[in-house]
């Protein structure tokens, strides 16, 4: 019941900011080419979500590696819906990544419109290319970054599996650091049947960059590789701490 009246909650909070988002977007689009109040009012609305719910906690770490002033193309795992609003909690203006079936989801493909998103369709994987490069590079152009979830799709065990080039391609192409983030506790906040775990911890971590000019240098496979186990060593380390808490 009580996940019922929070759902219906977050439906008409959802509705506000929709309202809110379309206003700015108009508003402030002659001066504002990176979409940033856009964007920030999906952040303060993501901080109302995490925030009324009195027994969940986030915890955020290795914030000193984000520098405000830098573009990135961020790579992070992921699990389950949650990671996208978790990821809010890192300070930059950024763009995601998305698959074309996310676009047609009640609300949620509303504000990835809003948003200025990059939608791929997966089943054409070289124009799924061409479009996040094109369209990345556009976005760090004007200020934003890019998220990207670089294992491509859910991970169905928690586990961080292979990485796909793309991420690390437009880095590449875009002469920017790639940001590696890792997620652990947002697959708990829903359980299967829909109710919320209202006893729920989610970790966030920021790992140390890999800089522009190390990404420029290296191979796309050597960057995948060392990336993709740089998270995988640091979602052991998280769990780790928390069996020991």
């Amino acid at each position: 019941m009580l996940s019922a009246v929070y759902y219906l909650f977050l439906i008409l909070l959802c509705t506000v900011f929709m309202i809110l988002s379309a206003a700015a977007l108009v508003l402030c689009r002659p001066f504002d080419k990176g979409r940033r109040v856009v964007h920030e009012l999906s952040r303060i609305l993501v901080r109302i979500f995490f925030f009324i719910p009195l027994r969940w906690r986030q915890t955020v770490q290795g914030l000193e590696h984000v520098d405000r002033s830098k573009q990135y193309v961020i790579v992070l795992n992921h699990n389950t819906v949650i990671d996208i609003p978790a990821l809010y909690y890192v300070p930059l203006n950024f763009r995601w990544v998305s698959k074309r079936e996310v676009f047609k989801t009640p609300f949620f493909g509303q504000y990835l419109i809003l948003h200025g998103d990059i939608c791929i369709d997966r089943g054409r994987a070289a124009e799924a290319m061409e479009q996040l490069l094109r369209e990345g590079k556009s976005w760090i152009a004007r200020g934003a970054s890019v998220a990207v979830f670089p294992e491509g799709t859910r991970s169905k065990d928690g586990e961080i599996h292979r990485f796909k080039a793309g991420a690390f391609s437009l880095a590449k192409e875009a002469g920017v650091p790639i940001l590696p983030v890792v997620l652990e506790g947002t697959r708990t906040l829903i359980r299967r049947n829909l109710a919320f775990n209202w006893g729920n911890r989610i970790t966030l971590r920021v790992l140390p960059p890999v800089p522009a000019e190390r990404v420029a240098s290296a191979d796309v496979h050597e960057l995948t590789e060392e990336v993709h186990d740089a998270m995988c060593e640091a979602l052991a380390q998280m769990r780790g701490s928390a069996r020991n808490a």
